[in-house]
């Protein structure tokens, strides 16, 4: 008799995927296509097995975003070529493993700069459109997907959608921002951004609390292409919100006198070493000494006094250094080991930002759990289906986990949760380990719904921003309901498929696809285990994972 079919794809495809904050992990069967028929192989495979489907750039993401427990995973950063370039014009066209560190490696010498990068460049260029990320120059440069010219979708049926503000464009502004749960982002033409310098003009501002510290965006950003700022959460009383806030812009023609030179890459490198001695590999070790209540009171101290001396200062700065501050660190998040840490970043109305960051630093405080890190951002409105931005501002906070304080953590987000939404708030997905499905609907229907007015005239901005609305864009694209994540289970629900599976359908019967019934959002939620929690697994070596290409950001 011949042998029955196997239950289950190869047992050597089963790996562990880990969030970026080590907070959770899931073992999946892990696929790394290189074509679009190894996409195709990987969907059939899914199908066959009966098993969902998760999407995973450069493994960035804080929380669950591409985890996919018992499931598959396509990682697709072997689809990481660079497939044509204009350096008259500056648009590029690549796969979606490129990375922003290949990105601006690559234009840089011909004048240009990606439009948008985030604080590390080891994120691929589909993972920030999955996440439609922001910079430090949101406020006036928006997101990733309003530089995005056009892109090519493959649905899990195997069907290829071009993509842009005039063709297929709820499709293109809702994949933007959608977590790779429409389909697979397969190639994207992206315009550039025209720069006469590697360096940066940067002007250094010291805040006593929290009034100067808006004072001070509020002062630089018309005249500043980046504007950031850094937050002491130690502080309370009347030094509640003291920091210091750096405003950058470009150079403009003939303002630098060797642009050859800044242009160059070699330019932007940092050295290996920090005051000469100690390798930037290493120094999540020293880091890990001082990530304790005391340690950290004492560093933001001294953050601060530094922060005073700096005011007023203005210098120049290469942009790598400027841009990507995490990555001056390299594995820094080891230093939160065993167990992890999660970002919380909420975007608020400007009329509501300044009390909502003071309760919700407050509450913290109060609580026992201050925050190590803390960024602020000015925002703007933008004109994609699942947007996290608002006309306001962002704190991104970050909170280390243990085993003791863990539960306490999540409390503490979901207590912070509610004041954001009385603010009219949002939530960032690509940074939230946290977040229910009821709040992040509320998020959506709140007060920041405001962006659909506000949003500039030259975009085209779609008539609802609803959960609702991509549910059913997602039927139409993926009736099977093939692609699901961890953290669209959290949010969405499990998603029944509406429909077998089909054959790509031809372009004039895409237009009205039958609607099938709404399903509502699950609300359940539940605290994921981390993963030292689970018997007898101990916390990895950090030798072993730092030599793991799975841990490096």
């Amino acid at each position: 008799m011949p042998p029955d079919p196997p239950s289950r794809p190869p047992a050597e495809l089963l790996e562990r995927v880990e969030a970026w904050g080590m907070t959770s992990a899931s073992v999946a069967y892990v696929y790394r296509p290189s074509t679009l028929l190894g996409l195709d192989e990987a969907f059939e495979t899914a199908r066959r097995f009966a098993m969902k489907v998760a999407l995973k750039g450069g493994g960035n993401s804080y929380g669950d975003a591409f985890q996919c427990a018992e499931g598959v995973v396509l990682d697709l950063t072997r689809m990481n070529r660079i497939l044509a370039w204009d350096p008259a014009a500056g648009v590029i066209r690549c796969e979606p493993g490129v990375t922003i560190d290949q990105l601006w490696r690559y234009t840089l010498g011909d004048g240009w700069w990606p439009p948008v990068v985030p604080g590390t460049a080891h994120v691929t260029l589909g993972g920030a459109l999955a996440a439609n990320i922001h910079g430090k120059n949101n406020f006036k440069a928006g997101p990733i997907g309003e530089h995005i010219l056009s892109f090519e979708l493959m649905t899990p049926n195997g069907r290829l959608l071009t993509c842009s503000p005039a063709e297929n464009a709820d499709v293109f502004y809702a994949a933007i921002g959608g977590f790779g749960l429409l389909g697979v982002i397969v190639c994207i033409q992206l315009q550039m951004k025209r720069i006469y310098s590697g360096l940066l003009n940067i002007e250094a501002v010291y805040v006593a609390n929290w009034k100067e510290a808006f004072a001070a965006f509020e002062k630089r950003e018309a005249g500043a292409d980046y504007v950031v700022g850094w937050i002491d959460c130690f502080a309370s009383d009347s030094k509640a919100g003291r920091g210091l806030i750096h405003a950058a812009r470009y150079l403009q023609p003939e303002e630098d006198a060797h642009p050859e030179e800044s242009l160059n890459v070699g330019a932007q490198e940092l050295p290996d070493t920090v005051l000469r001695y100690v390798a930037r590999s290493k120094l999540h070790r020293v880091m890990k000494r001082f990530l304790n209540r005391p340690g950290m009171r004492f560093i933001n101290r001294m953050k601060c006094r530094a922060a005073r001396k700096e005011h007023g200062k203005r210098y120049r700065e290469p942009l790598a250094k400027f841009n990507f501050l995490l990555d001056s660190a390299p594995n820094w998040k080891f230093a939160y080991m065993p167990g992890g840490l999660i970002q919380y970043q909420c975007f608020i109305p400007k009329d509501n930002a300044q009390s909502v960051f003071e309760r919700i630093i407050t509450l913290s405080q109060e609580r026992g759990i201050v925050p190590y890190l803390a960024v602020m951002k000015r925002h703007r409105p933008d004109p994609f289906l699942l947007s996290h931005a608002v006309d306001g501002y962002s704190l991104a906070l970050d909170y280390k986990v243990t085993r003791k304080n863990r539960e306490r953590v999540w409390s503490l987000a979901h207590a912070m949760d509610e004041i954001v939404l009385e603010g009219g708030g949002r939530f960032y997905l690509a940074k939230d380990s946290t977040l229910t499905s009821s709040a992040f609907e509320q998020s959506l229907t709140a007060q920041a719904v405001q962006a659909t007015q506000e949003t500039p005239t030259h975009q085209t901005t779609p008539t609802t921003r609803t959960i609702q609305t991509f549910l059913q864009l997602k039927r139409r694209l993926d009736p099977e309901s093939l692609l699901q994540s961890e953290l669209s289970k959290r949010l969405f629900g499990p998603l029944e498929p509406t429909s077998a599976r089909t054959q790509p359908p031809p372009a004039e019967r895409a237009e009205q696809p039958e609607r099938p019934p709404h399903v509502e959002p699950s609300q359940d939620f539940e605290l994921p285990e981390p993963f030292w929690a689970e018997e007898g697994e101990r916390p990895p070596d950090e030798d072993k994972l730092k030599e793991n290409p799975q841990h490096e950001r």
